[in-house]
């Protein structure tokens, strides 16, 4: 039985994605930061295994321990989605040192901290996702770390790609670009749809970075 790891579950995207995984009959992670909130999501993940782990994943003692839980309860893991990020509103002369890495410990740090806790739970064919944004292109500046989030999970990703390759794995970012909707193009399922996809592109014409649309 295949297995998705989802990290920074919630209710938009992720849950979306774990939802889509779900209804082809994947066993599903969830790791997130609120019990209530993995409760909720593991509700609608209907006829099929569920482990979920709370955990700070900014936190790589925790996030690590989290993910290594779930995978190894799950006993392997296909697919690793990582979602998280932060959005702090402060403008490049008012965001200190001090909250920028804060900021880059969850949305980049927690990518590197669950793939290298899922690793031994891949295998050939395995694939590694990350929600991307256009703020990596075109910052905003009022939330300025955002930005330099995306921007290096983008960045990790491609270096992760490279990395997992010669196991006969492949990473993938998507970078949406446009704001988030209930409905359209943007929703989270939408959004959601073009992740899965990502991670099931030719092998032969591989993209380590994606855009949607």
């Amino acid at each position: 039985m295949s297995a998705v790891v989802v990290v920074g579950a919630g209710p938009g995207v992720s849950g979306s994605l774990a939802r889509l995984y779900a209804a082809e009959g994947w066993s599903v992670g969830l790791v997130g930061n609120d019990e209530a909130v993995l409760a909720d999501l593991a509700a609608t993940l209907t006829g099929v295994r569920v482990e979920r782990r709370v955990a700070d994943v900014s936190d790589p003692v925790a996030g690590r321990q989290a993910v290594a839980d779930v995978a190894e309860r799950l006993g392997r893991v296909d697919v690793l989605h990582v979602n998280p990020s932060a959005y702090r509103e402060a403008d490049p002369l008012h965001l200190t040192v001090e909250d920028l890495l804060a900021d880059v410990r969850l949305g980049v740090g927690a990518l590197l901290t669950a793939v290298q806790a899922a690793h031994p739970w891949m295998g050939p064919g395995a694939r590694v996702s990350a929600t991307g944004s256009m703020a990596a292109d075109e910052p905003n500046h009022v939330a300025a770390s955002l930005g330099v989030q995306k921007a290096g999970l983008r960045n990790l990703v491609l270096s992760l790609d490279r990395t997992l390759q010669a196991e006969g794995m492949r990473a993938v970012s998507v970078t949406v670009r446009g704001a988030l909707a209930k409905e359209g193009t943007f929703s989270p399922d939408s959004v959601a749809a073009a992740i899965l996809a990502a991670t099931r592109q030719d092998e032969a014409a591989w993209q380590a970075e994606v855009s949607h649309p």
